[in-house]
């Protein structure tokens, strides 16, 4: 039976109220082992505990000083400005005095430091005489709603104890969201099936074939609070990724596929091998798996290493020569160059490359917009319209030649003509971003033709062989490099528009070689396109390229990280 309770008031403590309501359980022969029950579990330790918790919350929650601003010293300063723009009367002259005085303003300097500190509860110390079951490890049982979307967890079996530890938490998935599940946990049971003795990838299957409730019993790990700040960096990839064809992710699944030049938010890089990350633009917020850049350069220099198979790497710059001969022939350019095997120890592979948003601002100097083509683009002809049609916005690069100036041409318009010896001087001092040799005469464009235009507030556009971009890729310039290609159809015969109103016919043999000229650049020089244009047509190309002018200009664009910071 109870007792009639002492009367309590609103003071009292609830732990005090539960000493009380203890105090009076006396067993009768009716209810003695109920209240015998209920004498044990008022009586628990851990529960007396809990309660002085629960107390100092409380008594934090209602005595705790807020705030009413946390800058008092920008407001007096605001309000001495405003008395001094005008006639004062003596009490507003007293008033400005007293807010100028080092006393005072030291006073709000300390208000407004104490008010943005945050004082949190001090809760009493865990008492040393607890029971010994107390001190063993508590279990959390989670219940999760999970409908199609798998559950964002992948687990590994620890090799020293054989438990079952939660690897990694994908954030924005089920159990990032719930914030009930963290790295290290150890689960014990999948909605009440004992899992210890099962395989990483059989309790896998069983989470991401469960649907709607899943119920989790875990025994938590000691939290990090640091681990899960979310990172803010963001790259571009530069190679493809299809986590279902690798076999060395730990979870298929949890997987994120992309194509190279696709934009990534790396979330988490906790994990060594495996990041976490966000394609920019999708509308799942929950990341997924990547390959890190350390093991994915791990894994090609082995496979390069086994020759397997030929790793994606970054071409290197031709040594410069003054017999090399690079785009003079319109209607036949060269090829991006023969493939050489590289050296495994001193390859630089093409993984990611870390981004940022680049916003043109005014008064900017344009960036630079490079065109590179295959063979049979004819980007010589498309660049020299855009720049006819708007000679107020767009330049040209004018470049620099040893032959005679013919009579019709002027110095600096159609070319810079110099002699033989300053040419390979400029070559020697590095002016020159590409040069080469036609018809026993040099010919070559220079950096500072490319100044002279973007000094002058103009576009500039330049059609380049796809290494001097080696050259041009700087904060300096920031160049927008436009790929031009031309539309292979299967047709045998197929007609291939020029900028004439002729036409000229392409045979296979001719398709053939501007399907491969258009394949090995792409795979050679592909990522460090910004923007692919496939020419249908002369008129057609103009204008989709005019579009896309338009937008470099405008709209924020992803550039390598190093070429906007300051």
């Amino acid at each position: 039976m109870i007792e009639a309770m002492p009367i309590v008031s609103a003071s009292t403590g609830l732990h005090e109220i539960l000493a009380l309501l203890t105090s009076q359980l006396h067993p009768d022969a009716n209810h003695k082992e109920d209240l015998v029950f209920l004498k044990d579990v008022f009586s628990e330790k851990s529960i007396g505990y809990l309660m002085k918790i629960h107390e100092k919350l409380k008594q934090y929650e209602k005595h705790s000083p807020t705030p009413v601003l946390h800058s008092a010293s920008c407001l007096a300063e605001d309000l001495a400005e405003e008395l001094q723009n005008g006639p004062l009367e003596d009490d507003e002259q007293e008033l400005l005095l007293l807010l100028s005085t080092p006393h005072l303003k030291a006073v709000l300097s300390a208000h407004d430091t104490v008010a943005q500190k945050k004082f949190d509860p001090v809760l009493p110390p865990l008492p040393d005489d607890l029971d010994d079951d107390l001190e063993e490890e508590s279990v959390k049982i989670v219940r999760l709603v999970k409908n199609k979307e798998p559950l964002g967890a992948t687990i590994r079996r620890d090799e020293a104890t054989g438990a079952v530890i939660v690897a990694r938490i994908m954030r924005g998935g089920a159990a990032d969201r719930s914030g009930l599940v963290h790295v290290g946990d150890e689960l014990r049971e999948v909605n009440g099936n004992l899992i210890t003795h099962k395989r990483p990838d059989e309790i896998s299957q069983i989470l991401s074939q469960s649907q709607g409730s899943i119920t989790l019993k875990i025994i938590p790990a000691v939290a990090d609070d640091d681990k899960m700040k979310e990172s803010k960096v963001y790259i571009r990839a530069l190679f493809d990724y299809t986590p279902f064809e690798d076999k060395a992710t730990p979870c298929q699944e949890a997987g994120l596929p992309f194509k190279r030049g696709d934009v990534l938010q790396v979330v988490s890089q906790e994990d060594p091998t495996w990041w976490q990350a966000k394609r920019v633009g999708d509308c799942n917020l929950r990341a997924a798996l990547i390959p890190s850049v350390q093991f994915q350069e791990r894994r090609l220099r082995y496979r390069m290493k086994m020759g397997s198979v030929s790793a994606p790497i970054s071409p290197k710059a031709p040594t410069s020569s003054l017999r090399r001969s690079f785009r003079y022939r319109k209607d036949r350019q060269g090829s991006p160059g023969e493939a050489h095997t590289p050296d495994a120890n001193h390859t630089e592979f093409l993984i990611y490359e870390e981004v940022a948003q680049y916003f043109p601002r005014p008064g900017e100097r344009p960036r630079l917009i490079t065109l590179i083509g295959s063979l049979g683009a004819r980007i010589a002809e498309l660049k020299q319209k855009v720049i006819a049609e708007n000679l107020r916005r767009y330049g040209l690069a004018v470049p620099h030649t040893t032959r005679a100036r013919k009579s019709h041409e002027r110095e600096g318009v159609e070319y810079h003509f110099i002699s033989k010896a300053a040419f390979e001087a400029d070559i020697q001092n590095g002016k020159f971003i590409e040069y080469g040799e036609y018809k026993e005469n040099l010919y070559g464009t220079s950096l500072d033709s490319i100044h002279r235009v973007l000094d002058q507030n103009k576009v500039c556009l330049v059609d380049v062989q796809p290494e001097a971009l080696k050259t041009l890729r700087t904060a300096e310039f920031k160049p927008y490099v436009i790929f031009v290609r031309p539309r292979i159809g299967d047709g045998q015969g197929k007609q291939f528009g020029s900028s004439s109103s002729l036409s000229v016919a392409a045979t296979d043999d001719d398709l053939q070689e501007m399907k491969q000229s258009a394949e090995q650049m792409d795979e050679c020089y592909g990522h460090w396109v910004d923007y692919v244009l496939v020419k249908e047509d002369p008129a057609s190309a103009l204008a989709e390229l005019q579009v896309v002018l338009e937008k470099v200009q405008m709209e924020p664009q992803w550039v390598p990280a190093s070429w906007v910071r300051r």
